[in-house]
């Protein structure tokens, strides 16, 4: 197995090599960040207001912000300024691509064996907003947690 993995994280377009599939499971090894990952993978491509965010994962804004900032520095979400507002949203294709370079060499070549579906070419890209938790909770803007 070699140790690096083509990386197609829009933002860098980097080769991913065993010390950055190390920061990123290793942003993802927090509680908090977890969540949050879980969250904005939840909320697909529409991402989730950092107040809303926060909010739904029971951080506060200062939280938020150095927690965010750990699953960024590993490529993981990415973030975008909408007037007076953060906006966060996953990065699909670093998260495939992580979960592609772990799973790589499964039960030696035939991940069907693991119950892990082959990448396919063909195979459409995620990642659309789950209608029932995209729409279960609207983003509450508030003064302190936008």
């Amino acid at each position: 197995m070699s140790d690096c993995l083509y990386f197609n994280n829009p933002l860098s377009n980097e080769i991913m090599d065993q010390e950055k599939v190390v920061r990123a499971l290793a942003a993802l090894a927090n509680p908090h960040r977890l969540a949050l990952f879980r969250r904005l993978v939840a909320a697909g491509s529409d991402g989730v207001t950092a107040g809303g965010l926060a909010e739904e994962v029971g951080l506060a804004p200062t939280g938020l912000s150095f927690h965010t900032k750990e699953l960024e520095r590993a490529g993981l979400v990415s973030q975008v300024r909408e007037g007076r507002f953060i906006r966060y949203r996953f990065e699909a294709d670093a998260m495939r691509e992580l979960i592609e370079f772990l799973t790589e060499d499964c039960c030696g070549g035939r991940p069907e064996l693991c119950g892990i579906a082959a990448p396919q070419a063909t195979e459409s890209r995620c990642c659309e907003p789950i209608p029932a938790v995209a729409s279960a909770r609207p983003d509450k803007r508030s003064r302190r947690g936008a």
